[in-house]
């Protein structure tokens, strides 16, 4: 018998379970998470992830809550511009 090819990526111990769909998806999703991201404070790329929700800046040490597997999720970033949109209204 030949070799094989050898299986590389995040869904590598996967073999052939759970489906190719749900194998792509898990790619993208650790993927993103695991990229370095900017920092909200010094704008370094090296934000890594500590836990679920708990991002670290490696090069400030700026510690802060955010998505699950990203920093800045879509929801955050719409209900930051509606409470800046709210706090400009009040003060006119």
């Amino acid at each position: 018998m030949g070799k094989r090819t050898k299986k590389i990526g995040p869904t590598r111990g996967f073999g052939a379970r759970y489906g190719s769909t749900v194998r792509k998806r898990y790619v993208d999703i650790v993927v993103t998470m695991k990229k370095p991201h900017p920092c909200p404070r010094c704008g370094f790329r090296q934000v890594k992830r500590q836990s679920v929700g708990v991002w670290r800046c490696r090069k400030c040490g700026f510690t802060f809550a955010g998505g699950a597997y990203v920093p800045a999720t879509k929801l955050g970033t719409v209900s930051r511009r509606a409470a800046r949109s709210a706090r400009i209204e009040e003060s006119s």
